[in-house]
């Protein structure tokens, strides 16, 4: 996947990632970087799982999707302690 793919990825997921959490996002820049690390959060709890969803950009924004997820859960949980 090319570097504008990445971005587009890590937008859409750390956008949805947001939505989804409530309370909304954190800001373009903060959701592109959430969504971008969930990639990783995500490919790497996908690949202790097992799973790979279907190569291309559907299952690249969902992986980026639920590792971004996991990372906002995780960035709440630190903010209220």
């Amino acid at each position: 996947m090319g570097f504008l793919a990445w971005i587009v990825v890590g937008l859409l997921a750390g956008w949805l990632a947001g939505l989804v959490m409530k309370g909304g996002g954190y800001g373009l820049v903060v959701d592109l970087i959430l969504g971008i690390l969930g990639g990783v959060v995500g490919g790497w709890v996908f690949g202790l799982l097992g799973l790979w969803p279907s190569r291309g950009m559907i299952g690249s924004i969902l992986v980026a999707f639920v590792g971004a997820v996991i990372l906002v859960w995780i960035t709440r949980l630190l903010k209220r302690a």
